[in-house]
């Protein structure tokens, strides 16, 4: 997998692109989208393509985006840090529609998470009005129904991860954990909002070969598809441009037959 050609990004990013490398993201056209997760384990998609996945559009998406200004801070980071804030919720997903899950706790086991492995870490749960949002029903059937089509699996286990990424320390870390699995069948990482920053580079890797992809996603609602069989991926750290800045992500995983540590 080659590395794909650098290009300054928008807005306040412009400003370092002299200073740092920011690679395009090799997007995928949706009808591409189950051929790519196929051959390479991995897709990316441009607003416009989720917005068409998903039937609707890319301003419903908006809607969406105050609810990562309420994220409650998460006290289980082991490197002693603050800057991360998230909420957490689960869901089952089948051709019958969405059912969301009594509110649980979120666990991987060590083979996956080295650094946080073997913790049931309680999180606040996503908000009702954030749920409410037609674009939340519609994105997680949509991909649902591409993973359908990808395993032929109609039932799947659906953690959602609302994430905001600071730079209160002075550094954020998306993946403190560094390169990893998720202990899932499939990922989806969507991006909200980058605000203030440098870095926050996206790194995918084959995960049982040396070839791998960096890009750096830098358009809201722009989304990374992953079968997490068959990749291992991390974001690099971000650093604040002026002040302190923030980046916020909405992570989705899916898990044929159960949700993780209930098997």
């Amino acid at each position: 997998m080659p590395l794909a050609s650098p290009r300054s990004g928008p807005g306040s990013e412009r400003q370092v692109a002299a200073m740092v490398a920011v690679f395009s993201a090799p997007f995928t056209p949706v009808q591409s989208v189950l051929p790519a997760l196929r051959e390479r384990g991995y897709a990316v998609l441009t607003p416009a393509s989720v917005a068409e996945l998903c039937g609707g559009s890319s301003a419903a998406f908006d809607a969406l985006a105050p609810s990562w200004n309420d994220l409650a801070l998460d006290n289980y980071l082991r490197d002693g840090g603050n800057y991360r804030r998230r909420r957490h919720s689960c869901f089952v997903v089948d051709a019958a529609g969405i059912e969301q899950a009594p509110h649980r706790a979120h666990w991987q086991s060590e083979e996956y998470n080295a650094l946080h492995g073997g913790m049931r870490r309680w999180f606040e749960s996503i908000r009702a009005e954030t749920i409410a949002q037609p674009a939340w029903p519609r994105l997680l059937r949509a991909l649902a129904a591409e993973f359908t089509a990808l395993s032929g699996v109609e039932r799947w286990f659906v953690e959602a991860h609302q994430f905001r990424i600071d730079t209160s320390d002075g550094i954020g870390r998306p993946t403190p954990e560094g390169a990893h699995r998720d202990g899932v069948d499939y990922v989806a990482v969507v991006l909200v909002g980058r605000h203030g920053i440098k870095g926050g580079e996206t790194r995918v890797f084959e995960a049982a070969g040396p070839d791998g992809q960096r890009f750096t996603l830098l358009e809201p609602w722009s989304m990374l598809l992953l079968d997490d069989a068959r990749v291992i991926h991390e974001s690099t750290p971000i650093q604040p441009l002026d002040g302190q800045g923030h980046r916020d992500t909405l992570v989705l995983t899916y898990r044929r037959g159960a949700f993780q540590g209930d098997d």
